[in-house]
């Protein structure tokens, strides 16, 4: 007969980081963001992402077109330092 031993606390760290792990996958979808997604993305309006950060040197930012697109993985790491720039 075969006997094994789980520890709970162990399995539930794992499960919490696998969950966290795909969760972030899924979070980077989208290659790029438009306006609306980015307004979305921060729960801004976008006359207050153009006022605070839209023009800062280091967001980064391409227009195509009539249409500003955003690399989601670059605006995402941007927002992290300029919300910590803040505190």
């Amino acid at each position: 007969m075969l006997s094994i031993q789980i520890d709970q606390n162990q399995l539930d760290s794992i499960i919490r980081e696998e969950l966290q792990s795909r969760l972030k996958r899924l979070e980077h979808r989208h290659t790029f963001w438009d306006m609306n997604e980015l307004v979305k993305q921060t729960n801004m309006s976008e006359p207050f992402i153009k006022e605070q950060f839209f023009f800062d040197e280091r967001f980064p930012k391409f227009k195509v077109g009539r249409k500003w697109l955003f690399p989601a993985k670059e605006a995402e790491d941007f927002l992290l330092l300029w919300i910590k720039e803040r505190g």
